[in-house]
């Protein structure tokens, strides 16, 4: 087989898995998106502000390391692709699980490679979810938080030139457990052009991060809708 042919067979392979990947998740999101919610007490705000297509990136405060279930469970147009730390993917069956549920692996330290694979996923009309506290931070406002903020958010929106779904999950202890209830908050889509980006630097992609957070806490402090239940005469 000739080197070319061969290059064929292994991009068809990719392609196949990947499709195989997106059917699983596509089945697996409609038998147990509703059952996660239920767990976990989830009231998911502005679900209409989700885009419909498209590719963009979804940043979120991290309160758990449950956060991407059921935040992949309330988004129902678009399967998220969320960064997993490396050392997870270690563990064989969790590996195999993790791709299926469309996530990839990064080194905190600094990984090349991962943001590479970000940009790609973005470039191919994927949403992609990061957390720009980069770790969890269970038992406090994300606006405490603010010192903590990496730029990998930032850095990312101005690379792949997409624009930001804010999301914001609030509980009564800042953690998301389950039965626990929590409030999952969709914001409004920032559109990259309203970010009006500078040149590529660290202090652009902090300045970046820092508005797309400022979002989230924003979304932290909203008052939402009180559900009024009718009732029975």
């Amino acid at each position: 087989m000739h080197g070319s042919d061969l290059v064929k067979k292994e991009k068809k392979q990719a392609l196949t898995r990947e499709e195989k990947n997106e059917r699983f998740y596509r089945g697996a999101h409609r038998v147990l998106a509703k059952l996660v919610l239920r767990l976990f007490r989830i009231r998911v705000h502005y679900a209409e502000r989700e885009p419909a297509e498209g590719n963009y990136l979804l940043c979120c405060n991290h309160t758990s390391a449950l956060d991407p279930v059921v935040i992949a469970a309330a988004l129902t147009r678009q399967q998220p692709h969320f960064m997993s730390k490396k050392e997870l993917f270690r563990i064989p069956l969790l590996r195999g699980l993790l791709r299926i549920l469309g996530a990839f692996p990064v080194d905190r330290s600094g990984d090349v490679g991962a943001l590479r694979t970000t940009v790609s996923l973005l470039e191919q009309g994927k949403c992609v979810g990061m957390f720009p506290q980069g770790t969890r931070c269970p038992g406090v406002a994300p606006k405490e938080t603010v010192d903590r903020l990496k730029h990998g958010a930032g850095m990312l929106c101005l690379r792949a030139g997409v624009q930001v779904l804010p999301v914001c999950i609030r509980t009564k202890r800042n953690k998301l457990t389950l039965f626990g209830g929590a409030d999952l908050i969709i914001g409004e889509p920032i559109p990259f052009e309203s970010l009006e980006v500078g040149e590529p630097c660290r202090a652009e992609y902090e300045r970046l991060t820092h508005v797309i957070f400022d979002r989230i806490c924003a979304l932290y402090d909203e008052p939402l809708p009180i559900a009024v239940k009718e009732k029975k005469k």
